[in-house]
């Protein structure tokens, strides 16, 4: 795996979990904010080729 992919996986992974704890806090704006970056990390990856596995969010 390159550095490309690990850093975006990474960030996925991050970002994802930043989500959970936002819904989890009901940060309603936060959600939101977390929600796009994580949409506009899984279109760079599908552009890229690199496969995200489904997750919980």
């Amino acid at each position: 795996m390159d550095a490309f992919t690990a850093g975006l996986l990474q960030r996925i992974r991050a970002t994802e979990s930043d989500l959970t704890r936002a819904r989890d806090e009901g940060d309603d704006f936060l959600v939101e904010v977390e929600q796009g970056e994580l949409d506009d990390l899984r279109r760079l990856a599908a552009e890229h080729g690199v496969e995200v596995g489904a997750s919980s969010v």
